[in-house]
């Protein structure tokens, strides 16, 4: 068989990638380093040339088959497919974990670290190997045998349970939907939201609007139908979701996989020596131990609270005075809050959609890069993608090519929510001395075109298309040749969304969007007016959306400090005290909001969620650099890309920002950002 998986290629064959190449393609590269492994081992390869970068090139290789591989499981899923994808998960974390737990390898690269010729290595290799170092004990290197097997074990079982848990939450969502023939059940809602809706059902081979638990699809309901009964229906079938409540309940249900998942990871953190998976976590993050964490988590929710209370408070009392609604339901909050920002800033996302089409916003965001950092940005036809949505593009600086990236923006079936970027290829210098150029995956879920009008952005999505861009420069724009150090790899957790989180505020600068923005129909820019508007809701519900992020992530790192989870109901009375304390919407008793939160039972935000709250303090006190320099300062520009951006994970991230900002963080640059004090 010819596997184009074990083929070499400067991009992915996506089209001829399919579900039987997987598995054998994963095991034979697997076997074939192992073997070249030991026999580096057995010659006595202990150099940075002869075993390191020997092992980057194999690490490589086994990355750019299973890339394609993971990442079309997100976005163009199937049952075959998803099949192969599990079966791979085992044999990858043994892999992982037997490299970790490898004493040769381990006493190999502490000679390396014991060398005089580690002194004259550079920045990145000497973080590369010092990282190294630090990963061999989190793999359990220091173990007895017995020891080792079990967390052998352990992440082995764990690999399969979060990827059960994202199947879960991936096939509750899309079993839900509900066919309304009667428009007046759908009254209130915008004219694009009933054409995604009618479009859907025509693609389903219905009649009348087809409504989803896909993110376009939930919002708009949420937002802005009137129908009290719908959104109260279409809410508890987005909180229910994968759990023992809701009209699937059971099905798919999460509960047991969380309790699973928790045990097991604290017992991988106790057979390494730390009290906890909360201090396991810490070992790669910049906070220094759970307290700081908390202290900072509480610090933010003791100054956001009396402001959330306030702004939900105004919210009730504009539902009484104007519709007559003496007390809201968690469905209603965000239809209320949509028709008093109306009232108070007579603006809506419906107003401003058809000034922020895909193809407008794109191209302005590349402006917004070209003037920070000197770079072109330039779409090619000519690189084979997923789907016919995708767009791939070149970043090019001094007439050279430096990246790539692909763009797919679009909800669709069988493709994972939410949005995120990842690797394609790393930024390295090959064995042959030519540089490898990174690549990106960009993914978002927003509402596709509908008919012949280009796609139309809330606002909110703009600005997740930045922060997700933001991400993708991290990974492409590293000058780093160290793979395990370039780009995003390599970079503290809990700064990782830095860059991200930065490049939102140009969403919010006049001068910014006047480019971002033009009628998808007149090509007339953004009304001074409306463009007002929009700067003057800025914050509104910016305390509510601070407590219900701080309620995230104080769920999940207390949930991590603990190891006595061993019931969903001690997860839902965690859940419950953390609501009582932060959150100002208290929550149904059937909201199962933590059966289908993937960012820690199925990714990489376990004990981690507070990250983005830490990251979003360092994103705001660099942007105020701008703010005093200039948005567009191309000294500024340059700064921030010499310190941050092309460093990846090469140098600490504290020193980093330090040697950008000349100082340490404040929260209060976050705080004042949000507009709180």
């Amino acid at each position: 068989m010819n596997n184009p998986l074990l083929e070499v290629h400067e991009l992915p064959p996506f089209s001829r990638i399919k579900a039987q190449h997987v598995r054998p393609a994963i095991t034979e590269l697997i076997e074939e380093n192992r073997r070249e492994l030991c026999r580096l081992l057995d010659a006595g390869a202990d150099t940075f040339e002869s075993l390191v970068m020997v092992r980057e090139e194999l690490d490589d290789r086994l990355g750019k088959a299973w890339s394609p591989v993971s990442h079309m499981n997100g976005v163009v899923n199937s049952d075959e497919l998803r099949e192969a994808y599990n079966s791979c998960l085992p044999l990858l974390s043994e892999y992982s974990t037997d490299m970790g737990q490898d004493p040769r390898l381990y006493a190999a690269y502490k000679k390396i670290l014991d060398s005089d010729a580690y002194a004259a290595l550079g920045v990145a290799q000497k973080k590369a190997i010092e990282n190294a170092l630090r990963d061999f004990r989190l793999k359990g290197i220091e173990l007895d045998e017995q020891g080792q097997q079990r967390f052998k074990q352990i992440s082995r079982e764990l690999s399969e349970l979060t990827s059960q848990f994202n199947d879960n939450v991936l096939d509750a969502t899309e079993a839900w939907c509900k066919t309304v023939t009667d428009a007046e059940m759908l009254q209130g809602m915008p004219i694009s939201a009933l054409a995604l809706a009618r479009q859907t059902a025509e693609q389903r081979g219905e009649q009348g609007y087809m409504l989803t638990l896909d993110i376009p699809s939930y919002i708009a309901v949420m937002d802005y139908c009137d129908d009290a009964v719908l959104r109260r229906e279409v809410y508890e079938a987005f909180t229910t979701r994968a759990s023992d409540q809701g009209p699937h309940a059971g099905q798919w249900d999460n509960s047991t996989l969380m309790t699973e998942i928790l045990s097991l990871r604290n017992e991988g953190a106790r057979l390494l020596g730390f009290a906890n998976y909360a201090e396991q976590s810490l070992a790669t993050k910049m906070a220094d131990t759970p307290e700081q964490v908390l202290v900072f988590l509480e610090e933010l929710g003791e100054k956001s609270k009396p402001a959330a209370e306030a702004e939900y408070a105004e919210i009730c009392e504009f539902a009484s005075a104007e519709f007559g609604v003496a007390e809201i339901e968690p469905w209603d909050v965000s239809y209320f809050a949509e028709k008093l920002k109306k009232q108070k800033f007579d603006i809506s996302d419906e107003e401003l959609k058809p000034y922020f089409s895909a193809p407008v916003v794109i191209d302005g965001m590349f402006e917004v890069v070209r003037r920070l950092y000197d770079i072109e940005i330039t779409q090619t036809t000519i690189v084979e993608t997923w789907h016919a949505d995708v767009r791939t593009y070149d970043i090019r600086r001094t007439g050279q090519t430096i990246a790539r990236f692909f763009l797919d923006l679009y909800a669709r079936p069988k493709k994972q929510g939410g949005a995120w970027m990842d690797e394609c290829r790393v930024r390295r210098m090959t064995a042959a001395k030519t540089l490898q150029l990174p690549v990106a995956y960009l993914t978002c879920n927003f509402t596709a075109p509908v008919g012949d009008n280009p796609a139309l952005l809330t606002h909110d999505e703009v600005v997740t298309l930045f922060h997700e861009f933001g991400h993708g420069l991290h990974h492409m724009m590293t000058t780093v040749e160290c793979a395990d150090v370039s780009g995003i790899n390599g970079v503290a957790w809990d700064a990782v969304e830095l860059p991200s989180q930065f490049m939102e505020n140009w969403c919010w600068e006049k001068e910014a969007l006047q480019f971002l923005s033009s009628h998808y129909v007149t090509g007339e820019p953004l009304p001074e007016e409306m463009l007002d508007k929009l700067l003057n809701a800025k914050n509104f519900r910016a305390a509510m959306g601070m407590v219900r992020q701080l309620e995230f992530a104080l769920f999940d790192f207390r949930l991590h400090l603990r190891s006595d989870a061993q019931s969903p109901n001690q997860i839902q009375d965690l859940l419950n005290t953390v609501r009582t304390e932060v959150a100002v919407i208290q929550a149904p008793d059937t909201n199962r909001f933590q059966h289908a939160f993937s960012h820690i039972f199925g990714g990489g935000y376990a004990a981690g969620y507070y990250s983005y709250k830490w990251a979003e303090v360092l994103s705001a006190d660099a942007f105020a650099k701008f703010a005093e320099d200039g948005i567009f300062n191309r000294q500024t520009g340059e700064e921030f890309l010499g310190t941050v951006l092309e460093q990846g994970g090469s140098r600490d991230a504290m020193e980093l920002f330090v040697s950008f900002r000349g100082r340490e963080p404040s929260v209060d640059a976050l705080l004042k950002q949000d507009g709180i004090i």
